[in-house]
């Protein structure tokens, strides 16, 4: 099988070359995947990079989401047959045209579901579910903010919080992506590249404050994020995209160091709270509950209460100018990458 394999950090011109490599065999719990698409994720510019910890050794195939036909199983697997159509996760190893997955990390879809669509589902919409209803438990007429709104995760976050009737604030950095969150329903968008973000908050909010955050942003947003919740109010930060703006060790040190310092006293003190949320640990510790998020959004959407965008369609053979268009920001919603020649913007 053939196979886009990670062999350089660093630039995406540079980085990935693809190989013939050997079919992988599913031990008896997992799935075997014939892979029609497969989607990209900001931790995979991470790893190209050079910056996800969790990422193997080079050379290495990416990949945390796929959809396909399954074409094998393991002997102990029972809820899933050959032949089905299905969206899955996977722990690497996404990029090539045959996959592994872990039974629960795979469900079955319609035929009808895009593969753009289908990924989205796995990976951002699982995330975003898991975050929304697991960790936030957000209630009707809550105050959210979500940054990073016009990504695919922003994006699930909007919809999930207005199926809850909260008020969604969210920021972006360009004209484009405020007209994109404001049709996906955003009440307050913010253009952060024209003003401060907290500032803008507290001019519509007053003397309130949020009640959940959502931040995949790091560094000083954090900080910033931290002093507008109210009582009872949480931050969720699950990723560090501002780490990848800087290349030295200086640059990274201090956007470690802008996230601000916190002691338990002062989360007691102030009722409210910051969560760190990474969600391969999850599913490698906790599978049961990424595996019931995955379930619950593949239902939403083919209830009609969720509408996963897709933002950009790539070959293979286009990996490099995908990770490009992902890393530069301008990408909204999904992105997916087939295994065909034909590609599509």
């Amino acid at each position: 099988m053939k196979a886009a394999y990670l062999i350089k950090y660093g630039s995406a011109g540079i980085a990935f070359e693809i190989r013939e490599t050997v079919k992988p065999r599913p031990k008896p719990n997992q799935i075997l995947i014939s892979v029609e698409a497969f989607g990209l994720n900001f931790a995979d510019v991470m790893a190209r990079l050079g910056l996800y910890k969790a990422a193997p050794r080079l050379p290495a195939i990416l990949g945390y989401d796929v959809v396909g036909k399954v074409v094998e199983i393991g002997k102990e697997v029972t809820r899933i047959k050959i032949g089905e159509r299905v969206t899955a996760l996977t722990r690497f190893g996404g990029y090539a045209e045959y996959a592994i997955a872990e039974s629960n990390m795979v469900f079955t879809i319609p035929e009808t579901f895009s593969p753009g669509v289908a990924v989205a589902l796995a990976t951002q919409y699982s995330t975003a579910h898991f975050l929304a209803y697991n960790m936030a438990n957000l209630q009707e007429n809550d105050n959210v903010l979500i940054h990073a709104a016009a990504g695919g995760v922003g994006t699930a976050l909007t919809q999930m919080a207005l199926h809850k009737k909260c008020t969604v604030f969210g920021t972006c950095s360009s004209s484009d992506k405020v007209k994109y969150i404001r049709q996906n329903g955003v009440h307050h968008p913010i253009n952060y590249k024209e003003g401060d973000f907290g500032e803008a908050v507290q001019k519509i909010l007053g003397n309130d404050g949020l009640d959940a955050i959502f931040d995949p942003v790091g560094g000083r947003s954090v900080k910033k994020g931290y002093r507008l919740l109210r009582a009872g109010g949480r931050l969720f930060s699950f990723g560090v995209s501002r780490m990848n703006q800087t290349k030295s060790i200086f640059g990274k040190l201090r956007v470690a160091y802008q996230f601000g310092f916190y002691h338990p006293l002062q989360f007691l003190g102030k009722s409210k709270g910051i969560v760190g949320i990474n969600i391969l640990k999850v599913g490698e510790e906790n599978p049961e509950k990424l595996s019931k998020a995955m379930e619950a959004v593949v239902q939403m959407t083919e209830q009609g209460i969720l509408k996963p965008h897709v933002g950009g369609e790539f070959s293979v053979t286009e990996i490099a100018e995908a990770h490009i268009f992902l890393e530069s920001r301008r990408s909204m919603g999904k992105i997916v990458i087939k295994w065909s020649l034909k590609s599509r913007l």
